[in-house]
Order: structure tokens, then C-alpha cells, then sequence
């Protein structure tokens, strides 16, 4: 007989653990419970036990569900920092093999008459600054870095610049139109080297304006002899206005090319850039044009006429577009070499006549030989800008305030090298004459424009940042050396001025030669000078790599001092960044109602349902995303 089913379920009833207790919670209770007996628990009724289970159930996915998030959240993360370096990866080889294009290319390749193009490497700097809001420069460029018809313009320039020398060798010292002339051209040559820096200037179109402006400064050069009160005079300014004018047509043309563009896209800085210079153009021809009509040659308020214009024709550097970086040193560098190839040559052409008759003596030929080596120590006293300095220390990545400080040094510099030479020639002319006694003005010229271009060079290569070791000790002899530096150019030009009104000991009975050989010698011990912090980095480094340990910025001008970048040139909440189509379903913080989809708008993903409509997917951008675990994307 088989017996009955037990109904009794405290068999069935879950075993838990006892939890282990140690000799004083033993014996406590011991006594606890002697006293006060526990009561037994309430026995679990089915439905408790299958909460339980279920809890513990809920529980443990709950944990694995949380566990599974995380590794999503990661590998989303991933995902994303992976898809912005492919894109960033294909961008930058996109661009470089159109850079290497446009090298090989011939100039006639997409039309003859094209329009407006940038160069390789500036649309990926404008795309940089736009998100980022930090200043960079492109690659450098290859071997068309100075065209020919740039290196052709520079010879127009540098003649205009030796016409105003030979004004100022005539009147003997550098008066109100001289100076007036000559910021002329250089702003025009300025006017031009933007333009070149920026845009591909070798179609037909651009080969015809800068024709036109060679026209322009080489008919302007011939009247710039001349006072404000006579037609000449007027001349210039009808020079001034017609490249004026040429330069508004031709960023006007830049603007209608690129009239079109989105307002979200890096390319609106091409557009911007356009009108601001159109802006300042028209402006400036209008100042012409009121000077030319408005007030008679006998007027006395021309020379205001030429100030105004001449302040409107300076610009902000690196204004909404940046430009080619190395090719502008490039250009600076060119332009100062063929004005010191310019004054070596009418030198030598001054002193031509002399020795028509007669052989040269020893003397004259180390007059000679003293003038070359001068003009060389002038030319390595220069600052190479493409080698000596690192892009992110010069002064027009800096600031715009150090930027515009720096031009001021360039014209200053090839002001008083133009002032140097037309001291030469006449110092060549007295000595190759045997004249009895050194005129003052040739004294004067050679002297002060020695001296303003040594004062030149020192303010330029002051505008740079520098950098110190962290190494206190290291430090300490960089200071040295950049204090050394600074009395001993400040010692130079007390030195030359002083030559030059004849207060320096034995400065009187000082002749041509005596005097040439002084200015060389100062020349030489700035230049060994100069060269002192080189020498002690490499004392104290050798061959490495001072990089590594010069870090620490500091500028001697306080508008230099490095401070935080720029802002974006928009907000965060329009800053752009496209995603992976991949990546279309996560849970990333899109905010499309914020933007008009109805604009096209740069970075846009087809969606992928085929129909006509543009939607844009955005991701929020923020540059300390490593920080907070709580965002979705990180870029």
C-alpha cells in the first residue's frame, strides 16, 4: 500500500546560510536568548518564495543589463573617436593630393579666365579655426612658393623704393612726401602679396592685375620726386586710387564667386574676408578721389589727404581668412634682399664713372669690399621668419595687436634700408671724389638709417615669442643671453647716433673709409651677438632637440604676452560635426530643431531612405568631453 503525500511543507521551505558571527556576538546572544527567547520566523508562504526569486532575478539583470550599457557606451565612444579620425585622415590626404595637383598642374587647367580659387592648405586652416578657434598654418608649399611674376612685381616695387631714395639723396634727408611715397608702395606691394597669399594667381585674370599694377607703380615711381604741392603729386594719387580700385573689383569678383555659401560652412570666411576688403578699398579710393578733385596742387590740406588714405590703407592681419603662412615670409624675405641687391647696384654704378680713366686703387677697392661686407652683416642681422622662428611663436599668430606691430617693423626696416643706401651713394660719391670734407647729410643718412634699421630688426625679432627652459639654471642663462643682446643693440645705436650728430669721440675727423669701416665692425659684433642665445643652446643640449625643453612662452611686449586662443568663429551650439552613418542610431544629444534644414548646409548625410530631403546629424562638440563620463560622444 502506498502511502499518502505528505502535506507538511517545512521541508520545502528554502535553507538559508548561517551567517558567520564571531566569540563576543556568540556569547552575547547566549545570553540574549536565555533570557529572551527568539521567536521562530514566520514560515514563506509560495507566493513570497517566487517574489524572492524573481527579485533576485531582477537583480542580476539589472547588473548585466547595466554592464552591457557600459561596454556600449564605450565602444560608442570609440566608434565615434574612430569615425572623426577617418574622416579627419581622409580630409588631410584628400587635401594633400589636391595640394600636389595644383603643383603639377598647368596654369591653364580649368580655363584660362577661372574664377577665384584658394590655396592648398587654407581651407583646411579656416575649417580649423572655425571649430577649434586656434590659429595655424598650412604645409609649406613647394617650389612656387614666389612666382616668378611675384619675384617680377617685387623688381617694380623695389625700383619705386629706390626712386624715393634718390629724393631723399637729393634733399639730404627724408622729409613728409618721401615717407608718404614710399608707404604708397609698400602698401601696394601689401595689397598684392595678400592677395597672393590667399588666392591662386595663375590664371589669365590675375596675370592681367598684376600687370596693371606694375603700370601703375612703375608711372608712379617717376613722379615720386616731387613735393605734395604739384602735379606730380596729383599723379600719385591717381595711382594710388586706380590699384585701389583694381583691388575692390577683384575681391568683388571673389565675393560674387562665392556668394552662395552656407553660413555654417568654413568657406564663409572667404566671403567675409571679401567684403571687408571691398569695404576698405572703396574707402580708400574715395580718399583719392576727394584729394584729386576736392583741393587744388597749392592746397595745404594734401598732405592730410595722403595721411588718411595711407591709415586706410593698413589692415588687420590674418582678418576672417588666413593666408599662406610661409609663403608671405618668403615673400618679405625676397622683397628686403632684391632692395639690398638694388643698393649694392647703384653703388657700383655710382662708382662706375670714376673708373673709366684709372684703374681702382687698393684703397677704393676695400671701400668697396667694406660696403659688401656692411650689406652682408645687414643681411644675416635679418630674421628669417621660415627658419629662425617656430609658426605658433610669431608675432602674427600671437595676436592681431603684436601682427600689426610686426608690419609696422617691416616698414620701418625698408625705409631705413632705402635711407641706408641713399646715404652709400652719396658716402661712395665723396670718397671716389676726394672731396676734402664729409658732407653732413651723407653722414646723416648713412648713420641714422644704420641705426633705424638696426632698431628695426630688434623690434621685429622682440614681437616673437620666446621660449625658456623649465630648469631654473637653464633659464637664468637664456635671460642672460636676451639681456645681452639688448644692451649691446641699445650701445650700437647710441653709438651710431652719436656718429651721426657728431658727438661720438673722434666722430669729426672721421672720413669715408675710416667711418665705413666702424659702421662693419658694429655690424659684426652685433651679428656675434646676436647668435649668443644659439650658442647656449647648443652648450647646453648639443644636438638634441631644445624643443623638448624650451616650452616655457614669455614676450618682452605686453601685447604678445601668450594668452588663451580665440573663441570659435561660432558658438557651440553651431559647431558642426557630421558622424558616421554607422552611428545614426544612438543616443547621441542631436539637437536638428535648433537649425534650419530647409538651408544646404556643409557636412550633410543623405538619408539613406533615397528621398530628396537633407537631414543634417549633429553631435555636440565640447572640448573637455574626457572629463565627464556622463556624455554619449566623444570626440
Amino acid at each position: 500500500m502506498i502511502d499518502p503525500p505528505d502535506n507538511d511543507t517545512s521541508s520545502k521551505r528554502p535553507v538559508t546560510p548561517p551567517r558567520p558571527i564571531n566569540d563576543a556576538t556568540a556569547s552575547s546572544n547566549s545570553n540574549s536568548n536565555s533570557l529572551h527567547p527568539e521567536p521562530e520566523p514566520a514560515p514563506l508562504t509560495p507566493s513570497r518564495q517566487k517574489a524572492a526569486r524573481l527579485k533576485e532575478k531582477l537583480t542580476k539583470t539589472r547588473d548585466d543589463l547595466q554592464l552591457e550599457k557600459q561596454m556600449k557606451h564605450r565602444l560608442y565612444k570609440g566608434l565615434v573617436k574612430l569615425a572623426s579620425e577617418l574622416k579627419d585622415a581622409r580630409t588631410e590626404c584628400k587635401e594633400l593630393i589636391q595640394q600636389r595637383e595644383t603643383e603639377d598642374k598647368n596654369w591653364y587647367e580649368g580655363g584660362m579666365w577661372r574664377g577665384p580659387e584658394l590655396l592648398p592648405g587654407i581651407r583646411a586652416v579656416a575649417r580649423k579655426r572655425m571649430v577649434t578657434g586656434q590659429k595655424s598654418v598650412p604645409d609649406k608649399r613647394g617650389k612656387d612658393a614666389v612666382s616668378l611674376s611675384d619675384l617680377f612685381f617685387d623688381l617694380v616695387i623695389v625700383t619705386a623704393f629706390t626712386r624715393v631714395g634718390v629724393a631723399i639723396q637729393d634733399r639730404g634727408a627724408l622729409d613728409g612726401p618721401s615717407l608718404a611715397y614710399f608707404c604708397m608702395f609698400w602698401l601696394i606691394w601689401g595689397k598684392e602679396a595678400s592677395f597672393s597669399t590667399r588666392f591662386d594667381t595663375t590664371d589669365l585674370s590675375s596675370q592681367v592685375e598684376t600687370l596693371l599694377t606694375c603700370f601703375a607703380v612703375l608711372f608712379g615711381s617717376l613722379s615720386s620726386t616731387a613735393m605734395f604741392d604739384s602735379g606730380d603729386a596729383t599723379r600719385m594719387m591717381v595711382v594710388a586710387a586706380f590699384v585701389s580700385l583694381l583691388h575692390f573689383f577683384l575681391h568683388l569678383r571673389v565675393w560674387f564667386w562665392f556668394r552662395e555659401i552656407s553660413p555654417l560652412s568654413e568657406m564663409i570666411c572667404v566671403k567675409n574676408y571679401a567684403a571687408y576688403i571691398m569695404i576698405l578699398t572703396a574707402m580708400e579710393f574715395l580718399t583719392w578721389t576727394v584729394g584729386i578733385f576736392a583741393f587744388s596742387a597749392t592746397s595745404s590740406w594734401r598732405g592730410y589727404v595722403f595721411l588718411v588714405a595711407i591709415l586706410l590703407g593698413f589692415r588687420l592681419p590674418r582678418t576672417f581668412l588666413p593666408n599662406d603662412f610661409h609663403a608671405a615670409c618668403s615673400k618679405r624675405g625676397v622683397l628686403f634682399i632684391l632692395l639690398l641687391g638694388f643698393i649694392l647696384q647703384s653703388i657700383v654704378l655710382v662708382a662706375s664713372p670714376f673708373f673709366d680713366y684709372q684703374m681702382p686703387s687698393s684703397e677704393q677697392y676695400c671701400f668697396l669690399g667694406l660696403v659688401c661686407f656692411l650689406l652682408f652683416c645687414i643681411k644675416l642681422l635679418y630674421v628669417d621668419d621660415s627658419f629662425s622662428v617656430e609658426p605658433t611663436d610669431h608675432a602674427l599668430l600671437v595676436s592681431r595687436a603684436a601682427g600689426f606691430f610686426f608690419h609696422l617693423g617691416q616698414l620701418s626696416l625698408l625705409l631705413s634700408t632705402t635711407i641706408l643706401g641713399a646715404g652709400l651713394n652719396l658716402l661712395t660719391h665723396s670718397y671716389l671724389a676726394a672731396t676734402s670734407a664729409l658732407p653732413d647729410n651723407a653722414k646723416g643718412l648713412v648713420c641714422g638709417g644704420f641705426a633705424g634699421l638696426i632698431i628695426s630688426i630688434g623690434f621685429i625679432k622682440s614681437m616673437h615669442l620666446r621660449r625658456v627652459p623649465l630648469n631654473p639654471v637653464h633659464r637664468q642663462l637664456f635671460y642672460a643671453a636676451y639681456g645681452t643682446q639688448i644692451l649691446v643693440l641699445v650701445a650700437v645705436v647710441y653709438a651710431t647716433i652719436s656718429m651721426s650728430l657728431n658727438r661720438f669721440i673722434g666722430a669729426v675727423a672721421l672720413d669715408e673709409l675710416e667711418m665705413l669701416g666702424v659702421l662693419c665692425c658694429l655690424a659684426m659684433f652685433l651679428l656675434v651677438i646676436s647668435w649668443l642665445d644659439e650658442a647656449v643652446e647648443l652648450n647646453i643640449y648639443g644636438d638634441g632637440d631644445a624643443r623638448e625643453y624650451r616650452v616655457h612662452p614669455f614676450g618682452l611686449w605686453t601685447c604678445i604676452k601668450p594668452g588663451n586662443p580665440e573663441p570659435p568663429l561660432i558658438s557651440d551650439k553651431q559647431r558642426l560635426h557630421h558622424l558616421s552613418p554607422m552611428l545614426k542610431g544612438s543616443n547621441a544629444n542631436l539637437f536638428d530643431s535648433q537649425i534650419n534644414l530647409n538651408l544646404p548646409m556643409y557636412g550633410s548625410v543623405r538619408s539613406g531612405s533615397g528621398d530628396e530631403e537633407e537631414r543634417v546629424r549633429l553631435v555636440s562638440f565640447s572640448d573637455e568631453v574626457m572629463a565627464n563620463d556622463n556624455l554619449d560622444v566623444v570626440v
